[in-house]
């Protein structure tokens, strides 16, 4: 159940010292395969760490043979001195790798490096570098879970996935467990597949899958500036499924990591749905589910097991979404409390003493629909976040 589940794919998952507390912080995923077919999406942050950079130019060369990830630093805010520390670990471990596997002869510009932690400070070279190192000696077939381990930060579990085609497979492992905001987390996602597909065929799907998937959980509002989506094609089972195919499974490996990181969201007690129904259009849909996972006023109200579906229906009005609000329903677990726009069934029927919470808004707009996955803000949030870098 992890990236080298796909055939053609080793991992390694190593503590190279970059965490004070000792535990792993770094972590290769190499393709072996005939193919080495690369797309990725990233942080729409402006605000972009040196390794986001760097590999959104190595995947515009369409071939990638190596990830190297670590966490324990983002590697963010750090100026042309940072940029050069991820230039430095590409080359480093492109010629490490082609000195015990000379026939992938790889260059710096196939290697994408990810990075993940506190921002602002430079990552310590002298630890990372011999960190590569140790991961190479370590790779397998097997070393899927310890890579997952490896690129965790706050992260209570680590994130990993299997979708199986007919023939072929997808593989996948992520981290985030906070700042999680549409164009992704403060997440780390590499999705790895056996079947025979091209950049732009990889692209196509990628960019399908994570519109519905990772684009659509919003813990906390946060954007961080480090996200990393990376798909990775070796070809080896031979099969080249069609579009359709490789979007579904793309989708159905992305779906199960965002739930996974939703599920770890920092502090959270509730896992939220929010259904938006009877939109004039889908972008009106995510837009009024998205207004409705950012409201503070909600979040709090459902750590709290109170169904205040008035904090609801005045989040779904500050949106531009069409809509008359004498005509929006709102239910709370399966309770109509609101019923065109005022109080429909009682709100003490409802019941949140479970950790899963379903909204569903019905503007009756349109036919469209969409849903945003969120978590409750509680005090556990508030602290973990406050002593985060001390």
């Amino acid at each position: 159940m992890t990236v080298t589940t796909p055939r053609g794919f080793r991992a390694a998952g190593v503590a190279a010292g970059l965490k004070t507390s000792g535990a792993a912080d770094l972590a290769l995923v190499v393709n072996d395969g005939p193919d080495a077919g690369i797309a990725g999406v990233f942080t729409a942050n402006r605000v972009k760490a040196a390794p986001v950079l760097w590999t959104q130019q190595v995947v515009r060369g369409g071939v990638v043979r190596a990830v190297v990830l670590n966490s324990g630093g983002a590697n963010a805010c750090t100026g042309p001195a940072g940029f050069q520390d991820t230039h430095a670990t590409a080359e480093h471990t492109a010629a490490a790798l082609t000195s015990v596997s000379p026939r992938l002869m790889l260059g710096a510009g196939e290697v994408a490096v990810c990075s993940t932690g506190l921002i602002g400070e430079r990552l310590p070279m002298q630890k990372l570098l011999p960190g590569v190192r140790s991961a190479i000696r370590g790779l397998g077939r097997d070393g899927g879970t310890a890579a997952a381990e490896a690129i965790m930060t706050t992260d209570t579990r680590p994130k990993t996935t299997v979708a199986r085609g007919s023939g072929w497979t997808v593989g996948g492992m992520a981290k985030g467990a906070g700042m999680l905001a549409p164009a992704m987390a403060t997440m780390l996602c590499v999705l790895t597949t056996d079947a025979v597909a091209g950049p732009e065929a990889l692209d196509a799907a990628l960019r399908a899958a994570t519109a519905v998937t990772f684009d659509r959980i919003d813990s906390d509002g946060c954007m961080s500036t480090n996200d990393t989506v990376l798909l990775l094609s070796s070809g080896a089972s031979g099969v080249e499924p069609t579009a359709a195919e490789l979007t579904a499974a793309v989708t159905a490996a992305c779906h199960d990591l965002a739930q996974q990181l939703i599920a770890d969201a920092e502090g959270a007690t509730k896992q939220i749905a929010i259904d938006v129904v009877g939109a004039a259009t889908e972008a009106d849909a995510v837009e009024v589910g998205r207004s409705v996972a950012r409201n503070n006023l909600v979040k709090t109200a459902l750590f709290g097991n109170d169904p205040n579906w008035g904090r609801i229906l005045a989040a779904v009005g500050t949106t531009a979404a069409a809509f008359e609000p004498d005509g929006v329903d709102v239910a709370v677990n399966g309770i109509w409390v609101c019923r065109s726009g005022a109080a429909a069934e009682d709100r003490a029927k409802v019941d949140l003493s479970g950790r899963d919470v379903t909204i569903r808004i019905d503007l009756h707009a349109g036919s469209s629909a969409a849903t945003i996955w969120t978590n409750d803000l509680s005090h556990a949030y508030v602290h973990e976040n406050s002593a985060y870098s001390s």
